[in-house]
């Protein structure tokens, strides 16, 4: 009697949270809700065995974590190419027309400011939630999504297999100002803006601190499932809330880019109405399979585009104009404005990039100027009002000496910044830590420009080396460290180690050198040793390095301080090789999908062995499909395989193909 009691009053305070959080169409006050919940929570109480971590009741957070895990993403999470004019749209459609050959039905959908987020459900159990980090792997937040009401513990149907979505979680404008209204009360730091906060929020060790901060969220996109999904994206949507999971009901699907034109604007001028931040549009090709036949670029999917609407402008005051040295030693002159509020957040200040720009704008000290956000994030001064001077205003001049070293700026011909060439610069040095440290360098959780600013002015690191030399006794001394910290920091340290090549040679710095374009040497050359052998013309001769830019790492490693630091990293042991996994051709051409729960593979596992042979893996059985491997709970892929004809697989036998190809697990 009393687990049917229990189950009851799950199974009502789950629907009411449906009626409330998905349908915004409650039907019992809360005075009601609450009145089952603490009759649940006391059954529960007196009856721990009859606990389940679905339950209602397992919302809000207790643990404290150490630390977040890395979850691999089994489909990518690619991030949206940009228009920011309606010519543009009309491009992108003209695109997709041209790959259809026919009219094309797209899904518009607001553009929510917030953090992309990623849900496993797994027989309808909310078993794993995620950021999106880098697109390829982010960090599990389960504990602190869990919190979330929005979010179902359980889904509202029954459901085989797994279930992975996409969505956005985020905070309303009001719930920013209650909780900047708190923080002030507290004398702590307030938050710049609600992305800012809900990001702030997810990353809580303490789950229980995000269960307060009122998060909401809006699932928009299907990672991927076992079940049989809708062909239409909108269609999806729908499906995704008799789920239970909460979509954005402004989502419209429309028969023409004229009509997600008029979309468009009709927000661009609304948008203030809304409760929530957006900062555009999302438009996508509205059917799965001609999504599939689109597919993606490196970066973004070719069926999908992301208009971002125009930034923001306010007019201020410019108080002052000052400069800062980067890390490659370019100066920078930033404004100091008086304080404006414009699209979320306060700005006080922009980069005015460099010396010509201020002086094609006009702009001087004391002005009038009209400031905008740039994809309504980064701050810039447009321009200046001249027509506003008092006569007080005075014009900028460029300092001829660094403010940090006092050594002589230079400006090389062709140039738009002047630079310290001071290799000594304290402030070039910890402006490379942050670099050397940052998320697509070598990623060293712990070391953020404050500790770093106390390193630099304690001596303990001169150059990124020194970084491998710190001792947890050396970090006791510092600001706010203790035992457990100054251990997690050097333990963090070694890790980063052993990123590998293509991670280490974006750490550098190398004058014109990124992520994308370390990978491509790290692809090229085996180690920090060949690469350091390279010529200009070797260099020039991959794709997508340049002469500028082999120039540029060609001198790196030509340099007598490069080629020490480089020795020393080595002799530290930072793993400098490439990782390399050499493509076969045993499955060339072959399109594969992988369904259910495999036992000597995860599904990224999966995919990769495969792609190795040269094959392909899609998420949709269709009549392109050559195999669909299935192991446990395979759900209606393999029956949709059957129907078509399509070859199956049991893992036995899809192991047994692997090896035959050349595959070594």
């Amino acid at each position: 009697m009393i687990q049917e009691r229990i189950e009851k009053l799950r199974e009502l305070i789950n629907y009411h949270n449906y009626r409330y959080y998905v349908l915004d169409d409650p039907i019992i006050t809360d005075a009601e809700y609450d009145s089952l919940m603490r009759e649940l929570e006391d059954l529960e109480k007196a009856n721990p065995n009859l606990i389940t971590p679905d339950s209602p009741t397992q919302r809000v957070g207790g643990a404290v974590l150490s630390g977040f895990n890395t979850v691999v993403h089994t489909v990518p999470l690619l991030s949206l190419g940009n228009a920011f004019s309606l010519a543009e749209l009309d491009a992108f459609d003209r695109r997709v027309r041209e790959v259809t050959g026919s009219s094309i039905k797209y899904t518009v959908e607001l553009k929510i400011d917030g953090l992309a987020i990623s849900l496993l459900y797994r027989d309808g159990i909310l078993v794993r939630g995620a950021t999106r980090g880098d697109g390829q792997t982010g960090e599990d937040i389960t504990a602190n999504l869990r919190t979330i009401p929005s979010i179902p513990l359980k889904l509202r149907q029954p459901l085989a297999g797994d279930l992975e979505v996409r969505g956005e979680c985020y905070m309303d404008k009001n719930a920013f100002k209650e909780l900047n209204l708190l923080q002030s009360e507290r004398g702590e730091k307030l938050f710049a803006n609600p992305r800012n906060a809900a990001a702030g929020s997810l990353r809580q060790l303490d789950s229980r601190i995000t269960a307060v901060r009122k998060l909401n969220t809006f699932i928009y996109a299907l990672g991927y499932t076992d079940a049989l999904a809708p062909d239409s994206h909108y269609d999806t949507l729908k499906w995704f809330q008799e789920l239970g999971l909460r979509t954005n009901s402004n989502a419209k699907l429309v028969n023409s880019i004229a009509e997600v034109k008029e979309f468009v604007q009709y927000w661009q001028e609304n948008r203030e109405n809304l409760p929530y931040e957006i900062d555009g549009i999302v438009i996508k090709v509205d059917s799965h399979l001609v999504q599939e036949s689109l597919g993606n670029t490196a970066k973004s999917p070719r069926w999908a585009i992301a208009y971002k609407f125009p930034a923001s402008q306010k007019t201020t005051k410019l108080l002052d104009i000052t400069v800062q040295v980067g890390r490659t030693g370019a100066i920078t002159p930033l404004a100091i404005l008086d304080p404006v509020f414009i699209a979320g957040s306060t700005v006080s200040r922009a980069s005015l990039h460099n010396e010509d720009n201020i002086k094609s704008k006009d702009i001087q000290i004391g002005d009038t100027v009209v400031v905008q956000k740039a994809g309504d994030v980064i701050p810039e001064v447009v321009r200046s009002l001249a027509e506003l001077r008092t006569g007080e205003e005075k014009v900028f001049e460029m300092p001829t000496h660094c403010p940090a070293c006092e050594s002589e700026l230079v400006r090389e011909e062709g140039e738009a910044a002047w630079r310290c060439i001071n290799r000594s610069c304290p402030a070039q040095l910890k402006e490379g830590l942050v670099h050397f440290a940052s998320r697509d360098a070598l990623d060293i959780e712990g070391l953020g420009p404050a500790v770093i600013d106390q390193l630099v002015e304690a001596r303990l690191v001169e150059n990124p080396a020194d970084l491998f030399r710190l001792k947890k006794e050396d970090l006791l001394n510092l600001d706010r460290f203790g035992e457990k910290s100054a251990s997690k920091l050097v333990e963090n340290i070694a890790k980063a180690k052993d990123r590998g090549l293509a991670r280490l040679l974006t750490a550098l710095g190398i004058r014109h050198v990124g992520r994308e374009t370390a990978q491509s040497l790290s692809d090229k050359f085996d180690s920090l040793e060949t690469l350091s052998k390279a010529s200009v013309t070797d260099l020039a001769n991959i794709p997508d390095i340049g002469p500028t830019i082999a120039e540029s790492i060609f001198d790196f490693f030509n340099n007598q301080e490069n080629k020490a630091l480089l020795a020393d990293l080595v002799s530290l042991g930072l793993n400098d090789k490439a990782e390399k996994q050499v493509k076969g051709e045993a499955f060339k051409g072959k399109v594969f999908v992988v369904t259910g729960t495999l036992e000597n593979f995860g599904r990224k596992e999966a995919k990769e062995a495969i792609e190795l042979l040269g094959g392909k893996v899609t998420e949709s059985v269709s009549q392109k499909t050559d195999y669909v491997v299935v192991g446990e709970k395979p759900g209606s892929k393999l029956e949709k395989a059957r129907e078509l004809g399509i070859r199956v697989l049991e893992e036995a036998e899809f192991l047994k193909i692997l090896l035959e190809g050349g595959y070594k697990k």
